[in-house]
């Protein structure tokens, strides 16, 4: 995509070179008449000499055709920094803020999923109960509470009410399992635990590890007789004794208070509890809002896990912050997304770069036009199916954004241009300095000039984007992690001047001569599939441990026409004892089916350098295809959970795209 941009850049530069120039001729001749009119001249022959001098007329070109992107991307910039801006003087709070958006249609519907809703009276009510319950329990300000449930209007609610006493909560991955949950749940401090009842099996595994932190488990209305766990307390009943007035008592939350974590993985090591702060979780829905051009009477498409940014902050805070109302789903149904869609009436529709895909391999039929969606919001949008996607589905606009969840190096594509994640203007380049700056692709290490100062990229140079960090503007904050040395990690300092500081994105991106930005890789050692960011070192420890401390390499390799890459592990096994069964049967019980392998490598010796370090690079370059070398590889059929030998046959397959992945 960037180098097609480049080829018409050059072509359209010539020629306006040469009419450029011709102006500058022309211009030169009426600045020799206007002789007489020293100010006219003058004007004149500064124009001449600007567009004959270096190639400036590119410039005046890259103006005229991006001025109009670029001032509706300064409104929409300055019309969020004013608002957050003022919201942050005033003290609101996602608590405030929703007080005011209940009362301007209390019995309209907030949240709807299946044939149940809760209108925002109703929500409320619901969120003053959990507030007087947990307040009534004992809990205080600043203690955290962890919310391990599966999507229901519920959900949001739960954590609302608790943000209402000043409890802060903790969003965990309903994917996460045994180690990696306990992990998550010590990492913030959690001193409780509520989860949903289809969430049983799982906290019954490490109950034993839980001994002294309180569970609640909360059946969901609509699976009433589902048995209640042995030592926990059954949530729902016990609110029914609950008051539905607001705690009076408390005292308010200030805008850059903590409000809740939500787990992110990192490029080491095990997930990471993001701090999300009020004033964040204002943010990022009001600047889709924008951005988006949205009012309070859409209605939002969000099936996405309520636990996620995208789901949890940028969908529901629609409902929350601005009084849309939100449709959520439990699970992503490709096949009934636009039956949704079209069924309550959504205006607007969530997606990730994955469900895009989906979409299209489900047969054309009545339903994929049948809606009222005028516009898609997410990320990950492929360019190879962008153009497809807006074809058959008749979406007037894409709103694709990039942004992390810790992060605060947001870019948006506001015109909908193919394949672009988001552009940055030079006209506020100083209000929202990002900046693109050279590093080594493999290890994401930042080269640095004989100054010591970050090198800049120029147009077409793919580099690491930093975002600087200044705690005097909100949308500038980076808050961290609970974990105050993952924290200090994500920051680079000195950057273009002495003790500057910018957040590490680790991602790699392109920019054009427009100012369009395209992404390209991740950096360290996380990968990306099926919408989730898996950390290898992570996913080598539980490797290592089932296959008895072998030396493991995990990571991610491409496959043709599917987004972000594949779990690959290369494990060495010179004795041959290897038990493929029993390790795929180990990944099933300790990881996330988007964290399992589907590709293994079976090493002959350790894959070590003369310097004792990792091969990484060389088995990357190599994949999956078995006749890249000599070593036996395996594929795991998704159907049966075991791993097969990779044929010449099963890899065509798999890279013409007759197996579903």
């Amino acid at each position: 995509m960037a180098e097609k941009t480049e080829a018409r850049f050059e072509e359209a530069e010539k020629k306006k070179g040469v009419i450029l120039t011709s102006i500058a001729i022309c211009t030169t001749l009426l600045a020799w008449l206007a002789y007489g009119y020293p100010m006219v001249m003058g004007i004149l022959v500064m124009m001449a000499v600007y567009l004959m001098t270096g190639n400036r007329y590119q410039w005046v070109y890259i103006w005229s055709k991006t001025y109009k992107r670029d001032a509706i991307g300064v409104r929409v910039l300055l019309a969020t920094m004013f608002r957050i801006g003022r919201w942050e003087r005033r003290g609101i709070t996602v608590v405030s803020r929703w007080a005011e958006v209940v009362k301007m249609d209390p019995d309209k519907k907030a949240f709807v999923m299946d044939d149940r809703f809760l209108t925002f009276r109703e929500g409320d009510e619901f969120s003053n109960r959990i507030a007087w319950y947990f307040k009534l329990q004992g809990f205080k300000t600043g203690e955290v509470i962890a919310l391990f449930m599966e999507t229901q209007p519920e959900y949001v609610f739960i954590w609302l009410g608790l943000a209402k006493i000043r409890v802060t909560c903790a969003l965990v991955n309903t994917n996460l399992r045994a180690a990696s949950l306990i992990y998550c749940l010590k990492i913030a401090n959690c001193k409780a635990v509520i989860f949903g009842d289809e969430m049983t099996d799982a906290i019954k595994e490490i109950q034993n590890e839980l001994q002294d932190i309180p569970l609640f488990q909360f059946n969901s209305p609509d699976r009433k007789l589902t048995p209640i766990l042995p030592n926990t307390v059954p949530l729902a009943t016990e609110l029914m004794e609950m008051s539905v007035e607001a705690c009076k008592d408390v005292e308010p939350a200030k805008p850059r208070d903590t409000l809740m974590y939500i787990y992110t993985s990192g490029t080491t090591g095990f997930p990471k509890a993001a701090i999300i702060t009020n004033i964040r979780y204002l943010l990022i829905p009001l600047g889709v809002h924008n951005s988006a051009q949205l009012t309070s009477q859409d209605v939002i498409y969000d099936p996405l896990p309520l636990h996620h940014t995208a789901g949890g902050v940028l969908g529901a805070g629609q409902g929350l912050v601005l009084g849309c109302t939100v449709v959520l789903r439990k699970k992503f149904s490709a096949s009934n997304y636009w039956v949704d869609a079209a069924k309550y009436g959504c205006t607007v529709a969530q997606y990730i770069g994955e469900i895009c895909r989906y979409l299209l391999t489900v047969p054309e039929g009545p339903n994929d036009r049948a809606h009222c969606v005028r516009v898609i919001v997410g990320n990950g949008l492929r360019p190879q199916i962008w153009q497809q996607f807006v074809d058959r589905f008749g979406v007037k606009r894409v709103l694709e954004f990039y942004g992390a969840t810790e992060g605060n190096s947001n870019l948006v594509n506001l015109d909908s241009k193919v394949g672009a994640i988001g552009f940055l203007s030079r006209l506020v380049s100083s209000i929202y300095p990002l900046t693109l700056v050279k590093c080594d692709e493999i290890t994401g290490e930042i080269l640095r000039d004989e100054n010591g100062r970050c090198i800049t990229c120029g147009p077409h140079e793919p580099g690491l984007l930093l975002g600087k960090i200044d705690p005097k503007k909100a949308i500038l904050i980076f808050s961290g992690y609970a974990d105050k040395t993952a924290s200090e990690k994500k920051m680079v300092r000195n950057v273009r001047v002495e003790n500057d500081c910018y957040f590490n994105t680790g991602d790699i991106l392109v920019m054009d001569h427009y100012g369009y930005f395209y992404f390209k890789d991740r950096t360290g050692d996380t990968y990306r599939w099926r919408g989730e960011n898996v950390s290898t070192a992570e996913v080598e420890g539980v490797i290592s441990n089932l296959v008895g401390l072998k030396d493991t390499v995990v990571y991610g390799v491409p496959i043709p026409n599917l987004e972000g890459k594949a779990g690959m592990a290369a494990i060495a096994d010179p004795e041959k004892k290897l038990d493929l069964n029993q390790l795929a049967k180990g990944l099933t019980s300790s990881l996330p089916v988007f964290a399992r392998p589907l590709f293994l490598r079976i090493l002959p010796e350790p894959p070590l350098t003369a310097t004792f370090k990792l091969r990484k690079k060389e088995l990357i370059k190599n994949g999956f295809n078995p006749n890249s070398h000599t070593d036996p590889v395996y594929f795991l059929d998704l159907k049966t959970e075991r791993y097969l030998p990779m044929t010449e046959k099963l890899y065509n397959d798999v890279i013409q795209g007759h197996i579903k992945l």
